[in-house]
This record gives C-alpha cells, structure tokens and sequence, in this order.
C-alpha cells in the first residue's frame, strides 16, 4: 500500500531572503518629499543665518558706509576692534547693561519662574487663573511691553508715581532707569520660565517623589535631591534661552528711548551704527561679533561641563 507523500515547499529563493528589521525602502515620490521637507528649511537657514552670520564676520575687518557698492568696501583689519575697545565710549557701558541684564534674570527673573511653577505645580485652587495672568506677558512683544510700562513710569501720569504720590522720572533717572527697565523685562521672563519648568515638572516620576516622603523628606529635600536633578534638561534650555534673552535684548529700551541715557546695550549700538545716521556697517558688524562671542562663550562653558557630568 502507498502512502501519499506531500507536495514540496520549494526553497526560498535568495531575493526572498526577509526584511532586516528596522529597515525601509522610500519611493521616489517619497525621497523628493523627504528632500523638499528637508531641503527647504535648510536653504532659508543657511541664507537667513548663516550667510548673514559670516558676512558680518567678514565685514567686520573692514570700512563701509554701504554706499558705493561693494567696490568701495576697503579692508581695515583689526582697526575696528581696536577703536570699539579704547575710543568708542558706549560700548563698555553697554556691556556692563548687558552683564547686568543677565545676571538679574539668572540670578532674579529665572528663579522667580521656577518657584512659581513649583507652585503651581502642586494644583492650587485657581491655578489655571494665575497661569495664564502669569503667561499673558510672554504672548506679548517687548515692544509693547515697553509702551505698558511707559505708562507705568510716567512720571506725570504713570501709575507708580500717582499710587505713591511721587515724581520719579524712572526712565530719565540714569541712577535707576536700568533697574525699572530690568523690571519690565523681568515681567515677561518670569513667565516664559514658568511655563518651561511646569512643562519639565509634569515629566517628573511621581513614584520617586513617593519613595522621598516615605523615607522622611521633607519637600524642599524633595526638590532638592529627588526634583531638581530631573530637570537637567530643561535647566539647560532655560540657560540657553536666558543667556539669549539678555544679550540680544533690544525691543524694549530702544521702544524708551533708543538706548540712550545709561541705557546703552550691545544690540543698540548694532543698530546706531549699522542703519543710523553714521551708517558704519564695519564698525556695527565688529560689534555683532564681540557680542556672538560673547553670547557663545556662556553657552559653550555650560554645555561642555553638562555634557562632561553625563559621559562620567
């Protein structure tokens, strides 16, 4: 008696070998999208940043009012620099605004944000409320910020003055007009800080926090060993945002008074001297540069001491 056998599998071939895993094949149509996504806001970056960014380096060893063309740009080496450092008044006063403006939102305005988003962190009754009046300022310009705060400082007008019955000139005092305008700039900050430490806080592994208390934390020990450490990361966007925020800080004292009367910044004096009546492009654009390195040489210290504390 015969048994049937059954049919044979036929071997598989070695084009129908199977897919590595993780791999992906893209049609054309694919790979011109994918391009075009990608390739698009590469040119406006390089064009808008980049080129901008090493043009300004170029012209700054050189002189040109930007009349004439680009023949009458004449080569200076490093005669701006020199004349920016030792004969140029301003600009030793400006760096010092600029020093100030930041150590007063990471040593004030940034720190302030964080106890309020700790705060409202915890869900407060009424915490969306004050979340939003806290946030309303960031959704604002600075240069409307400064026209709020104008009428806030008016010295015939303004609120402070007619609540207390005074008649500070706060924005004509150089003794103290830096410190009001910290002030308003501080208001918008605040907020801005806030809302990236609450975003930061939601990520924080609520069972740590458990294990804390039940070990006998308290909630400043908490936050200390257990919260803070979490949110490394976002300590160091709000570094980074902070260190922009007060170096590229222009809108609100120009909206004042132009930046002048002790309120001289870097960014200010960019523009004096590049579209003012001076129209210096060199000597504006060595400015830009000492105030991109400047800008750099926090942000570049910050990060390799970081990056160094994750590799050990």
């Amino acid at each position: 008696m015969s048994v049937a056998t059954p049919p044979a599998v036929p071997a598989k071939t070695a084009s129908a070998a199977p897919r590595r895993r993780g791999s992906r094949s893209f049609s054309p149509r694919d790979r011109r999208i994918l391009i075009l996504m990608a390739g698009v806001p590469l040119l406006l970056h390089v064009g808008l940043v980049w080129v901008p960014s090493l043009l300004s380096v170029v012209l700054s060893f050189t002189r040109w009012n930007g009349i004439g063309g680009l023949g009458t740009i004449e080569p200076v080496g490093l005669e701006n620099y020199s004349q920016i450092t030792t004969i140029y008044t301003p600009f030793w006063p400006a760096v010092q605004n600029n020093l100030l403006w930041l150590a007063v939102f990471l040593l004030i305005a940034s720190p302030l944000g964080l106890l309020l988003a700790v705060l409202l962190d915890k869900e407060i009754r009424g915490s969306r409320f004050y979340q939003s009046a806290l946030y309303l300022p960031v959704v604002l310009s600075l240069a409307l910020v400064g026209f709020i705060w104008q009428l806030i400082y008016s010295p015939d007008q303004g609120l402070i003055n007619n609540l207390f019955s005074s008649d500070v000139d706060w924005f004509g005092d150089q003794s103290i007009n830096i410190w009001a305008v910290l002030v308003a700039a501080s208001w918008r900050h605040v907020g801005y800080i806030m809302v990236l430490y609450l975003a930061g806080l939601k990520g924080v592994d609520m069972a740590q926090r458990e294990a804390a208390k039940m070990d006998g934390a308290t909630e400043v020990q908490t936050f200390r060993h257990v919260v803070f450490p979490a949110l490394r990361p976002i300590n160091v966007v709000v570094l980074v945002v902070t260190v922009i925020e007060s170096l590229r800080a222009f809108d609100l004292v120009y909206v004042i008074n132009r930046g002048r009367n002790g309120l001289e910044l870097l960014s200010v004096l960019i523009t004096n001297n590049i579209i003012g009546e001076a129209s210096r492009i060199g000597f504006g654009s060595a400015i830009a540069v000492m105030l991109l390195v400047i800008s750099l040489g926090f942000i570049v210290v910050y990060l390799a001491q970081t990056f160094r504390k994750d590799a050990a």
